[in-house]
């Protein structure tokens, strides 16, 4: 059993006092070992508070280096980390933040091939990633290796929360079991977020961890939460055990790792997306018979402030259950903001067999120029 110092007992004592916490819970505290997937935006608060609770053991996975566009959402790096590894940065602070836990530092990507082997020595495994391809590749190393998956994630001014223990409750892939097709989803880096949304999300995310450790309180454990910060509004979605889950079930068809980056069409390659220039689509539309549809996948809100004619609008997050919409046979110019999210959905038309279909280079930005 741990036992801690004179600096230890005064640096923990408003945790110690605490009824639900006590000496006990603050030594399971100190025993554990906790794997942080993702040094960014959820990671920042996330393995700040973990650290400051007196986690014994924090594993940091992450192979991303500080960019000057982080810095709004991921306190933890500073302005003079620009360009330096994400680890390298959080570690420094971590440190300087509670000296007593010890840091193992992973400066990789999870795989298929590493993912078993880093998270095997962990007791809980929370979540920080930016894409569903790590989600469910973390959810599935996590099922395999019997291991809590503390899940958090956020999309513009929304988060989620919940905690997928496959001992105890469902998995990920219960309540969503396959990932949604390749560009159906804009990143961050195209659809924003709120500077504070990650604190928020991330703050919680941690809360959950340390519950699961000392055994304190009621666990996400088959509840989904979700919350609005614009709107200031939660909500809670309580979901099941899925009998038929191909990954968690008692006959599950999913026992390897799978390569998600490869399986999901993650685009590599956007020299391969078939473009039309603003000066062509410009003088195509100045002919007497255009005969193109063009389709808009912006938000509604980017959509008020202006579009091009000929338009059907499908934000990119509903492409995948409504591209049914767009003729077969017409002629179709996908754009957006910049050409990012409108070259997914063109290489997703092509995917389902879609032949007429091209991106607008540089998006309506550019064609406005």
């Amino acid at each position: 059993m741990p036992t801690f110092s004179a600096e230890e007992l005064q640096r923990y004592q408003r945790h110690v006092i605490l009824p639900e916490v006590g000496a006990a819970g603050q030594e399971k505290l100190k025993a554990a070992k906790v794997l942080c997937v993702g040094a960014g935006g959820l990671g920042s608060p996330l393995m700040t508070y973990l650290a400051a609770a007196g986690v014994g053991t924090l594993g940091l996975v992450d192979d991303d280096q500080v960019e000057l566009s982080n810095l709004h959402r991921q306190p933890i790096h500073f302005t003079g980390d620009v360009g330096r590894p994400k680890l390298e940065s959080a570690a420094e602070k971590l440190y300087a933040i509670n000296p007593n836990t010890r840091l193992q530092l992973h400066e990789t990507r999870l795989t298929t091939e590493n993912a078993l082997e880093v998270i095997e020595g962990y007791d809980i495994v929370a979540d920080g990633t930016d894409n569903f391809a790590a989600r469910y590749l973390v959810n599935d190393a996590c099922v395999m290796l019997k291991k809590p998956n503390v899940h958090a994630a956020i999309y513009r001014f929304e988060g989620q929360l919940s905690v997928f223990d496959s001992t105890r409750g469902p998995c990920y892939r219960c309540l969503f079991p396959e990932p949604p097709p390749p560009g159906t989803t804009p990143s961050c880096a195209e659809a924003g977020v709120f500077g504070v949304l990650p604190g928020i999300a991330g703050t919680m995310q941690a809360a959950e961890v340390i519950k699961l450790l000392i055994g304190a309180g009621n666990p996400l454990i088959g509840r989904f939460l979700t919350f609005d910060i614009l709107g200031g509004r939660f909500h809670e979605m309580r979901f099941e055990k899925d009998p038929e889950c191909p990954v968690c079930s008692a006959h599950p068809t999913l026992t390897k790792l799978i390569d998600y980056p490869e399986h999901c069409g993650t685009l590599n390659n956007m020299s391969k997306v078939p473009e039309i220039s603003a000066q062509e689509l410009k003088a195509i539309l100045d002919s007497p018979n255009p005969g193109i549809v063009l389709v808009d996948v912006r938000e509604p809100f980017e959509v008020v402030a202006g579009h091009l004619p000929y338009q059907v609008h499908i934000p990119l997050a509903q492409f995948a259950s409504r591209f049914s919409e767009i003729d077969r046979d017409a002629d179709v110019v996908i754009y957006c903001r910049s050409g990012a999210r409108s070259a997914n959905a063109t290489m997703f038309l092509l995917s389902q067999g879609y032949s007429k279909v091209r991106n607008l280079a540089g998006g309506i930005l550019e064609f406005n120029a």
